[in-house]
């Protein structure tokens, strides 16, 4: 099983980057170039991700579309999130994604992955020579892209109108 972790800094307030971490659309945006699509799961293909969600993402990863369904498990607003893949490539994968605010006043994000990749004996294989350094990429683009978003007024374009200006859930 691999283990990523993985913590980014973010110059803005931590609802905002926690509800664009939840964002279908952000995490469409991510992935324009593996041509990713949202599926329609329990009706959710675009807005905020929240508990009991599910989407069906399907992209192209090394040359061969694949379908991963992923539900929201735990939720915490604004400061922790959990998605659980229910059914897709791998044998298993969580994310669990936690959100602080630092003197500062930046936020910090910080991801913790879980991925085991099948079948058992070729999955090992994988995960040794390139499936940790791939996801890892993939996590480190999430995070810029978002960390981008949060930190421009970009980021009132992907978040709801009864999300702007709000700092604090309801």
């Amino acid at each position: 099983m691999i283990r990523i972790d993985e913590t980014t800094t973010i110059e803005a307030p931590i609802q905002r980057c926690f509800d664009l971490s939840r964002s279908v659309e952000v995490h469409l945006l991510r992935n324009v170039h593996s041509g990713e699509q949202a599926l329609a799961i329990s009706g959710l293909t675009s807005g905020l991700q929240g508990l009991s969600d599910r989407v069906t993402w399907r992209a192209k990863h090394f040359g061969v579309w694949h379908n991963l369904t992923n539900e929201v498990t735990a939720i915490e607003p604004p400061t922790y999130f959990q998605v659980t893949m229910n059914k897709g490539i791998f044998r298993y994968m969580q994310a669990d994604h936690y959100f602080r605010t630092l003197p500062s006043g930046a936020t910090e994000m910080t991801d913790h992955f879980r991925i085991a990749s099948p079948p058992p004996i070729l999955g090992l294989l994988a995960e040794k020579l390139f499936l940790r350094r791939y996801m890892l990429a993939l996590i480190r683009e999430r995070n810029a892209v978002i960390k981008q978003l949060a930190e421009s007024s970009d980021w009132k374009f992907y978040l709801p109108k009864e999300a702007v200006g709000k700092t604090t859930p309801s």
